[in-house]
């Protein structure tokens, strides 16, 4: 079942997307990124960044899980976290 909610860039990834946050419509945190990389294919960068980035689902860590396991929810919120410097 397809849901819908927002995907939030921050700092790198922020600067690859080109925008702070969009919508996404995917079942799946992995279907949710597949349609990011997809919409931002002419930003080769975009790509690369999000081979860094750690997620959060809702507010939950997703850490090593399989992105194809982590379910989206109606409303939900991904944000995609580059890593930080300085802790």
């Amino acid at each position: 079942m397809t849901t819908t909610g927002t995907v939030r860039y921050w700092a790198a990834a922020k600067a690859a997307a080109g925008t702070a946050e969009e919508p996404y419509a995917a079942a799946t945190l992995a279907e949710a990124l597949a349609a990011a990389r997809e919409r931002h294919a002419a930003n080769p960068e975009f790509a690369r960044v999000l081979l860094r980035c750690s997620f959060l689902v809702d507010g939950d860590p997703v850490g090593g899980r399989d992105h194809a396991a982590v379910r989206l929810a109606e409303g939900g919120t991904v944000e995609v976290l580059p890593p930080f410097a300085g802790g």
